[in-house]
């Protein structure tokens, strides 16, 4: 069994074949799907498809890109929704959470405070919830271990990560496993694929943040990061996006087989019990 432990089928991009989405997931043998949510607007909508599938678990969170137009009031409307859903079994985290300093405009000291505000604020209610987190990691390893130090263990996992390696250890060292996806399968992706051979196996989660972050073999129009290249875009025409979805784990699973010397089933079997351990109540789910 393979499981996605990051994926936003809830997105816009699904709406046409979203069920056919999810069967072929099946196919290619992921059988288990995590859906987290980005902003308030989308909590009832990733709880009510996690309930329309079996096998589907579900997160609850206010994504840092979603942090500009958030208003104080969504911290205490994620809280009720949260205590409205705890014994909700597919109920997994709080998430998606975290920091982003990629974006320019959310490098802005103004919104660096607002985004570490929302950050810590949905720290303190996993701790109240006893619930684990999913984190958005990008450029922002150190200031998110920050707030972990601050607080009891909280573990989780630490989607697409991207950091160094004695970065990767602390995280691990504070419960959590680090996600891996489309962009290890890119050959010139080394700093993401030296991670995927030295982190021990069992610190290792598979993802897709489909519709995001679509592998190599989807077309050489996309860079290492999900980016357009403009210039090996076939007959020059560039596409709006290149659609991920889940069915494309079973290829990420093998390329981290490969990259380690391992067999499919041996990186299918370890990534799901490591996601379980990371996101007990998902053992329920799947």
């Amino acid at each position: 069994m393979l499981i996605d432990t990051h994926c936003h089928l809830d997105a816009a991009e699904f709406d046409v074949d979203r069920i056919t989405v999810i069967e072929r997931a099946r196919q290619q043998g992921v059988d288990c799907m995590v859906v987290p949510a980005v902003e308030v607007g989308n909590f009832e909508v990733v709880r009510h498809l996690a309930h329309t599938e079996p096998k589907l678990g579900y997160a609850l969170g206010i994504h840092p890109l979603f942090v500009p137009k958030a208003v104080p009031e969504d911290l205490a409307r994620l809280e009720a929704a949260l205590a409205a859903n705890i014994n909700d079994p597919k109920l997994v985290a709080v998430g998606e959470i975290g920091l982003d300093f990629f974006v320019p405009e959310l490098r802005d000291p103004e919104m660096v405070e607002k985004q570490t505000r929302f950050y810590e604020a949905q720290l303190d209610l996993a701790v109240k919830f006893k619930l684990p987190v999913i984190l958005h990691v990008r450029r922002s390893q150190d200031a998110l271990l920050k707030g972990l130090r601050r607080r009891t263990r909280i573990g989780g996992t630490a989607h697409a990560f991207n950091g160094s390696f004695q970065q990767a250890q602390q995280f691990i060292g504070a419960g959590f496993a680090l996600g891996i996806g489309g962009a290890m399968t890119f050959e010139r992706a080394l700093q993401i694929r030296r991670l995927a051979t030295q982190i021990p196996l069992q610190n290792l989660v598979l993802e897709t943040d489909a519709p995001d972050i679509p592998p190599a073999w989807l077309g050489k129009n996309i860079s290492a990061t999900g980016e357009a290249d403009p210039l090996q875009v076939p007959d020059g025409k560039m596409p709006d996006k290149l659609r991920n979805e889940p069915a494309q784990l079973q290829g990420i699973a093998q390329t981290l087989a490969q990259l380690r010397g391992l067999e499919l089933d041996e990186v299918a079997a370890e990534t799901s019990r490591t996601a379980c351990r990371v996101l007990p109540r998902l053992a329920n789910v799947c």
